[in-house]
């Protein structure tokens, strides 16, 4: 682990003035298909430690378990030779305790060194609970997936203005503390900001929120941006019809993530035509395309058809989720209405791992690995 000098973290917590636009450009198409060129193919999971029933319980510091990161993201990287792990973070551990919360992330990304990881991290999060609290988080509710997601910032932060300031700083700390950090491989800034929430949280949005997010959302791109980082910004379109540049259908919010992105991410749990649609939308803006959420079994998105189509086409690939344990994403998103608590779906919606570390499908983690290892033009055609 790295040792934490106090005159570091101070300089590391300093908020510095933000810089001129000239001065921190976004990448251009090149310079994003040189980073790309040099990563290995990018595959990996969204990960919260099992136990954790959300990214506050796996970075609060009563619950934060190396322990559980060190096996898990062995079973990662030895199982299915995933390189990248996409990890939320929170704005209410920042405002609690930026010091020991940054300790935390740089244990966190000293174990997933260790075991060849490179994580992406997100800043922020539209969907599940809109009202966060710090502290112990409720158990699962028995049969539903992600019962204890938690939005950030929250709904009532959110819509008042005099929270700016902590959302700058909470940007700029965090990612002006690992800008230079060869651990970490990039920034998603937001993910889902035009989520209305899901699951049961539907009808709870305040008045305001997504014009509050529409006018955020270049801003927290300008104050990341300003840290000078060495690592890609971006973030993540998941709905609508079409994508590609200039389509009448983009929002403020979906303007905003492809024409600020250095590399385009995306959103896709459909079946293989409809991912394959997606991504020659998205080729279209000329740059490297990652995927940070698929693998929906039963809505059609199987590793089996999946992942060979984005191999061949070199698209970075992060499913939903990696280990069976508290945010019970092997549960499909209808359990919300029909929790599964007397029948268990036979087939997983999420997840690759139980519990103990063994495969759910030995054939999964099979084409993980022989993917992971095969040059893009060798990939047979399925």
């Amino acid at each position: 682990m790295r040792k934490w000098l106090s005159p570091l973290l101070a300089t590391l917590l300093a908020v510095a003035p933000m810089a001129h636009a000239d001065d921190a450009a976004r990448w251009t198409p090149a310079q994003a298909d040189a980073w790309y060129a040099k990563q290995q193919w990018l595959v990996g999971a969204n990960y919260t430690t099992s136990n954790a029933i959300n990214q506050l319980e796996m970075f609060q510091a009563e619950t934060f378990d190396p322990e559980a990161i060190d096996r898990e993201l062995r079973w990662a990287h030895e199982q299915f030779a995933m390189n990248t792990m996409r990890v939320y973070l929170h704005d209410l551990l920042w405002q609690q305790d930026p010091q020991g919360f940054l300790k935390r992330v740089d244990t966190f990304l000293s174990i997933a060194e260790k075991n060849g990881i490179r994580p992406m991290l997100v800043l922020f999060d539209s969907c599940w609970d809109p009202d966060p609290k710090l502290g112990p988080q409720h158990r699962p509710i028995p049969g539903v997936h992600n019962s204890g997601w938690v939005q950030s910032p929250s709904r009532h932060m959110l819509v008042d203005p005099a929270n700016d300031k902590h959302f700058r700083d909470y940007v700029e700390g965090v990612v002006g503390a690992f800008a230079n950090d060869k651990r970490v491989l990039a920034w998603d800034l937001w993910n889902e900001p035009d989520n209305p929430g899901g699951g049961n949280y539907m009808d709870k949005q305040l008045k305001g929120e997504q014009e509050r997010i529409a006018e955020l959302l270049p801003q927290i791109f300008d104050w990341a941006r300003a840290k000078k980082p060495t690592q890609p910004l971006t973030s993540g379109v998941w709905i609508g019809d079409d994508w590609s540049p200039g389509a009448a259908s983009l929002t403020a919010i979906q303007r905003t993530q492809l024409e600020r992105s250095d590399v385009i991410t995306f959103h896709n749990y459909e079946q293989p035509e409809a991912f394959v649609s997606r991504v020659a939308q998205l080729k279209k803006y000329g740059r490297p395309l990652i995927c940070t959420e698929w693998l929906a079994r039963g809505a059609g998105s199987n590793v089996d058809t999946i992942l060979p189509i984005a191999r061949r086409k070199n698209i970075g690939m992060i499913n939903w989720g990696f280990v069976d344990g508290a945010i019970q994403t092997r549960f499909p998103w209808d359990s919300w209405q029909r929790p599964y608590t007397m029948e268990p779906p036979t087939v997983w919606f999420h997840d690759l791992v139980k519990a103990d570390g063994t495969p759910y499908r030995p054939r999964e983690a099979e084409l993980f690995r022989r993917l992971a290892k095969t040059p893009r033009t060798a990939v047979p055609a399925f």
